[in-house]
C-alpha cells in the first residue's frame, strides 16, 4: 500500500493530522473512510469536510491499482486523471489516448495496452467502494 504522503490532493495540515491518527498508508485511509459514517467521523477528527475525505479516498483508490507506482501516478496526473472518478468518466479508448499523449509529453514509455485496460477495468470494479 502506498504511503499517504503520495496523495497530491491533500493539504499538509490534514496529512499531519492523518499521520497522528495512525493513518500512514492509502490502504488505511480507505479502511477508515469506508462508509459515510466513517468519512464523517474522519472529517470531524481532521477538521476537514466529507468532500475532502472523498477526494483523498478517490485518489487513494487510484494509487492502489495493481502495478501502479509513483511514475504511473505522475503519468496519469499529466493525463488529467487525479483519481478514480476521472478514469470512470471516460471510455477505454479515451483513457488509452490521454495516457499515451501524457507519456509523450513526459518523455516516458507508455504502459502496455494490457496494463491500461487492467487499470480501467479495476476502476470499474472499485467504483462501488
Amino acid at each position: 500500500m502506498p504511503p499517504i504522503t503520495e496523495l497530491t490532493r491533500i493539504e499538509p495540515v490534514h496529512l499531519d493530522r492523518l499521520e497522528r491518527q495512525g493513518v500512514f498508508t492509502t490502504g488505511l485511509l480507505l479502511e477508515v473512510s469506508e462508509t459515510s459514517t466513517r468519512r464523517q467521523t474522519l472529517a470531524d477528527q481532521l477538521d476537514a469536510t466529507t468532500n475532502d475525505v472523498l477526494t483523498w479516498r478517490d485518489e487513494a483508490l487510484m494509487l492502489n491499482l495493481a502495478g501502479f507506482g509513483p511514475t504511473e501516478h505522475v503519468l496519469l496526473s499529466q493525463a488529467g486523471f487525479e483519481g478514480l472518478r476521472e478514469i470512470l468518466a471516460v471510455d477505454l479508448a479515451a483513457f488509452r489516448t490521454r495516457v499515451a499523449r501524457a507519456a509523450v509529453e513526459l518523455k516516458l514509455e507508455c504502459p502496455p495496452d494490457l496494463t491500461l485496460e487492467s487499470w480501467w477495468d479495476q476502476a470499474r470494479t472499485l467504483e462501488d467502494e
